[in-house]
């Protein structure tokens, strides 16, 4: 590993070893029974890992400020003590922690809500009200004094969020500051609210309180600055005695995504260059950063001075010391699913992580010592839930056996790799091989397991994990050449037709219409990006957005995704990324239609009943993306043996695929055998 990565840096008052920040994260555990233990837990795991810089979860400073109702707020001395159990433990660790000063403004989940202008969200129900001057005056005061508690129990500075859309975003933009007095108009009188929450606590605390300020860069939203706007306030920033610059990027409210696995690594580090380029304090980039190896890059090209990654420290908490050590392939990398950080979140559940399920679980899931009295245990499928399983257990000291008939691991791992956009999922079948050979797991692939071999050899117990097939539906013509499951498809798409009818429209219908769809071009992955979502790649647009975005990409098959119910398609899908699975079937002109009875199959493709009439959808492949089966030809026989037999993931439950749940099962049940 290059020496930019891990060169210490002083920045105002702190001497840091390393430009790594584990940037901030909502994590639901502020609505939790023991908020501050399990914070605390979660946040001294990732010190003990080696990260040098912590940023907390948005606290309010005010009642108006909450982002929902129970949320997280330091107005009062007698909270101090509460958030000294925080800091205190992170110093213990030997890192630095700072407080993030959050007013959601308009994104307050409340009626109770304030802005600089009474214009809702579209993302939100309420409708805020207009700030007065005392109400602005008032709120002054509040970030000041939450500052000065933050100081006191024990915070080595603060990170003001102005971006994403928040409250002091909402100030330095048009879009939503209309106001004529003094805090608004010109970028002088918009940028007026912000700056003088700097000075105030500069005034109040002195210049050894370090604060941070994260300060939105590309918009991307319409009425939004650009990036000469930006340049222009981050001069400003730096001139009011802010020590470092964080660089947001995008509204909750826009239409492109940031933060997805669909987004290339580092996509927007060009845009915190262009911040560095005019000021002289540090800049830290933000934003689809899951390797050492790109978050080096970053720093050696110039584009910052440090970056800041707030999932990846979900995915490992030990990233930075595994990367300091050369042990990269070792790293639990950040895939960017959402799936179980930011979907829980907005379904209102305690975040976690897709391939750590331990995250923000640090309390109720502790690190157990190797176990005194280890089981011989058999593994059956190398998919999600036995790779977790077969792994964790035997860190725990188990000697496993690992069988699949497969040739490599992965199960239905191994089709959601070659979705485009989600290839990060290869990142996570790495990681299982490095682990299986690290841990040295015995695995026999290419293996038919018998129930005479398991009794034969006379295992403790037997994990069955043999995951699901593809659902068979019940359609005249179904055994028509024209008619292929998804496992099917995506082993040999060659064999898919230019017409293509899909029977399901969950998750894996939309992947295998995204899949079939996809055209290769042969720009580079951030200009294509860039183009295809309509981003200025020179930010000197309004919002940085381009005026037209490129014409609609027709695929070269014409596709159909059909659900058999009425109303909305892709209720199914994640509920922060489903839209932009919508977005791009839309862009590629795949059809969608619902209500509808299946008849029947032939020749000439799938002959359907809709509005009462009977009609013929021609299609040269029929893809059946209908929900799955449990793979279970073992259960029964397996329920004979006198041995122990625990099914986790597919076959305990089938649903919608989910990585997710697999590997949580898995990882649960190796901590269940562990302290049994």
């Amino acid at each position: 590993m290059s020496d930019h990565l891990f060169s210490p840096i002083s920045i105002g008052p702190l001497t840091l070893a390393n430009r790594i920040i584990m940037g901030s994260m909502h994590t639901g555990l502020d609505h939790s029974d023991d908020p501050f233990g399990r914070l605390a837990a979660f946040y001294k795991e990732r010190a003990d890992g080696g990260v040098a810089l912590i940023v907390t979860g948005g606290v309010s400073p005010n009642e108006y400020g909450l982002i929902s109702p129970g949320s997280m707020k330091l107005t009062h001395l007698e909270q101090v003590s509460d958030y000294k159990i925080i800091t205190d433990t992170v110093h213990q660790s030997g890192s630095k922690i700072i407080l993030q000063i959050l007013h959601a403004g308009r994104y307050a989940k409340q009626e109770n809500l304030v802005a600089p202008s009474a214009i809702r969200s579209p993302i939100s129900k309420f409708e805020p009200k207009e700030m007065s001057e005392q109400d602005i005056l008032s709120t002054i005061e509040d970030f000041v004094n939450c500052a000065s508690l933050a100081q006191q129990a024990g915070f080595d500075g603060i990170e003001l969020l102005g971006s994403e859309g928040y409250c002091l975003n909402e100030f330095t933009a048009l879009r939503t500051n209309h106001r004529t007095d003094r805090w608004g108009g010109s970028l002088e009188n918009r940028a007026r609210f912000p700056l003088e929450i700097i000075r105030a606590i500069r005034h109040k605390l002195g210049s050894q309180f370090f604060i941070q300020y994260r300060m939105s860069v590309l918009e991307l939203v319409e009425g939004g600055w650009n990036i000469e706007e930006a340049q222009q306030f981050a001069k400003l920033l730096e001139s009011t005695g802010v020590d470092l610059i964080n660089t947001g990027i995008g509204w909750h409210e826009a239409s492109i995504p940031t933060i997805a696995m669909q987004v290339p690594r580092a996509a927007f580090s060009w845009a915190t260059g262009k911040i560095k380029q005019v000021v002289n304090i540090p800049v830290a980039a933000a934003n689809r950063i899951n390797t050492a190896e790109v978050a080096d890059n970053i720093i050696k090209q110039g584009d910052a001075d440090m970056v800041y990654l707030s999932r990846p420290f979900l995915a490992d908490p030990d990233f930075v010391i595994k990367a300091q050590q050369n042990r990269n392939d070792e790293i639990n990398t950040c895939i960017a699913c959402n799936q179980s950080c930011l979907d829980n979140l907005f379904n209102f559940k305690t975040v976690s992580c897709l391939v750590n399920p331990r995250a923000c679980h640090e309390t109720l899931m502790p690190k157990l010592p190797t176990t005194s009295s280890p089981k011989n245990i058999a593994v059956i499928g190398a998919g999600a839930a036995g790779l977790s399983f077969a792994i964790e257990a035997k860190k725990l000291g188990h000697n496993i056996t690992l069988y699949d008939a497969a040739a490599d691991i992965g199960g239905q791992l191994a089709h959601a790799r070659k979705v485009p956009g989600k290839e990060e999922f290869d990142e996570l079948l790495r990681y299982f091989n490095v682990m299986l050979e690290k841990h040295q797991v015995t695995t026999q692939l290419n293996t038919h397991v018998t129930v005479e071999q398991l009794e034969s050899a006379n295992y403790d117990s037997i994990v069955l994990a043999t995951g699901v097939i593809p659902r068979r539906l019940d359609i005249p013509g179904i055994d028509n050449s024209n008619v292929f499951s998804y496992e099917e498809a995506f082993r040999a798409p060659e064999k898919i037709g230019q017409t293509v009818v899909i029977i399901g429209a969950g998750g894996i219908g939309y992947d295998m219409a995204e899949f079939l769809t996809h055209q290769d071009d042969d720009k580079n992955p951030i200009d294509s990006f860039n183009a295809h979502w309509g981003i200025d790649p020179e930010g000197l647009q309004p919002g940085s957005l381009v005026s037209s975005i490129q014409p609609t990409m027709k695929s070269s098959r014409e596709v159909t995704l059909l659900q058999r119910k009425a109303g909305k398609f892709g209720r199914s899908l994640g509920k922060t990324t489903g839209w932009i699975h919508q977005a791009e079937l839309h862009k590629r002109g795949v059809k969608l239609l619902g209500d509808l009875r299946y008849l029947k199959i032939d020749d000439a493709g799938l002959h359907i009943e809709k509005d009462g009439e009977t009609q013929l959808l021609a299609a040269d492949s029929i893809i059946i993306c209908a929900g799955q089966e449990s793979r279970d030809e073992l259960a029964e026989p397996l329920n004979n043996l006198a041995t122990s037999v625990y099914r986790i993931g597919g076959v305990k439950e089938v649903r919608e695929l989910d990585a997710a749940q697999a590997i949580r099962d898995g990882s649960k049940l190796a901590y269940k055998l562990s302290i049994q």
